[in-house]
């Protein structure tokens, strides 16, 4: 190849663009790797055993023991929890609306019109989801303040991954007695024919989100820094002091 001195402007140009775009595609991709492996090491206080596996959702959770085995699609049934369905069911009981199932994309759109034909509007909001789409998590969440309505996960039901972001939009919040409310890592639009720095754009992107919303919600968005700790196969189930200190439960929630 000939010296750069000895090329036209042109072709300099175009070769220095093109080692730019190198450098730049492998320092996300170190940026990528090293995120991985930040996800493999588990958060201060979290248990370490090398090879070990966390235990099921059905284990009891203590301080320092939160990680949980996660797979939307073989989820572990609660005491009294019943089945799962593939996205949200709406239902109302007296004065609540019970959301139930994985989030599905369009299921924001669902609910609001759900909502809307309502002849008593619901006073409450009942969950039990292993979470699912998080924009429309975000944004049952906000449809939820926005219409003042209070927000619960009964005993022995579960709120889990972009769940959490509908707890945060009620203007109260309770927690019952051996349900899970559980945080981690997620997939924003992840697409594996994307470039690496439209991948990481879009991961920020969302994490951004999420963010504005638990604040705007009221809740501490360090709420994250588990989330953030714990890899998508797994899932760090919130004890109730948590619950009350990042605000996820309101007063005597």
């Amino acid at each position: 190849m000939a010296p750069e001195e000895e090329l036209a402007p042109s072709m300099r140009g175009t070769r220095r663009a093109l080692r730019a775009m190198l450098v730049l595609q492998v320092g996300l991709a170190l940026v990528l790797a090293a995120a991985d492996f930040a996800a493999s090491v588990p958060a201060p206080g979290l248990p370490s055993l090398p090879g070990a596996r966390p235990p099921g959702l059905d284990a009891p959770v203590a301080p320092g023991d939160q990680r949980r085995r996660f797979a939307p699609d073989r989820m572990p049934v609660l005491p009294a929890a019943g089945d799962m369905p593939s996205r949200l069911l709406f239902e109302m009981t007296d004065e609540t609306a019970r959301l139930t199932g994985t989030i599905a994309q369009g299921d924001a759109g669902r609910f609001a019109e759900w909502l809307a034909t309502r002849t008593v509007a619901p006073a409450r909001v009942a969950l039990h989801s292993p979470g699912g789409s998080v924009t429309d998590a975000l944004e049952i969440g906000r449809a939820i303040r926005e219409a003042g309505l209070a927000t619960e996960v009964p005993a022995e039901r579960l709120c889990l991954s972009a769940c959490p972001y509908i707890l945060a939009g009620g203007v109260e919040r309770t927690v019952g007695a051996g349900a899970a409310v559980g945080v981690h890592q997620h997939y924003h639009g992840e697409n594996t024919y994307l470039p690496a720095f439209l991948a990481v754009e879009d991961i920020q992107r969302g994490q951004a989100d999420v963010m504005a919303h638990l604040s705007e919600m009221g809740i501490d968005p360090t709420v994250m820094i588990p989330a953030l700790s714990t890899p998508p196969a797994e899932i760090y189930v919130l004890v109730p002091e948590e619950l009350e200190r990042y605000g996820l439960v309101t007063p005597d929630g």
